[in-house]
């Protein structure tokens, strides 16, 4: 009777372990929100500079991944302030089917050009080094999107 007792309150202890939820990083939106009230100039300038450091880039290189980075950087900057302008209007509105054709067809050739543009300035090492870090930034991102979606409760199975 004894070693029931102590074997069922092992279960329900153990069953107490395995239903805890997942803590979210705390600091998360709050180091978005920092990140966001940087100006394009800034933000370019540290990614330029953690690109020099990951893939020891010289001074050429850094000049050109600096204006790349800064163009990147404005158009970014530019259609968060759209983006946060309708927000705020109440003219949010789901974009239609070919809104958001559109929208990934530029962001795909953004990309596009983006590589080929990192290709012509990195050299051959410098460049597979480069596509494995967006590699695993892809997928730490889509990661990411498929946690959010469980979290609202899209990620479960329809019975």
């Amino acid at each position: 009777m004894k070693r029931l007792i102590i074997i069922a309150l092992a279960l329900i202890s153990i069953q107490g372990f395995a239903q805890q939820e997942r803590k979210e990083r705390p600091n998360r939106g709050e180091r978005t929100h920092r990140m966001s009230d940087l100006t394009p100039d800034e933000v370019a300038n540290l990614q330029t500079k953690k690109m020099t450091l990951h893939l020891d880039l010289n001074a050429s290189q850094q000049k050109e991944i600096y204006a790349m980075n800064l163009k990147n950087a404005t158009k970014r900057k530019e259609m968060m302030a759209t983006f946060k302008a309708k927000k705020e209007s109440g003219n949010m509105e789901k974009p239609t089917k070919e809104q958001r054709l559109a929208m990934e067809n530029a962001k795909l050739d953004h990309q596009i050009a983006t590589k080929a543009k990192m290709k012509s300035i990195l050299n051959k090492e410098q460049f597979e080094k480069w596509e494995k870090v967006q590699g695993k930034m892809r997928e730490r991102a889509v990661g990411m999107k498929k946690d959010g979606e469980k979290q609202r409760g899209k990620g479960q199975k329809k019975q």
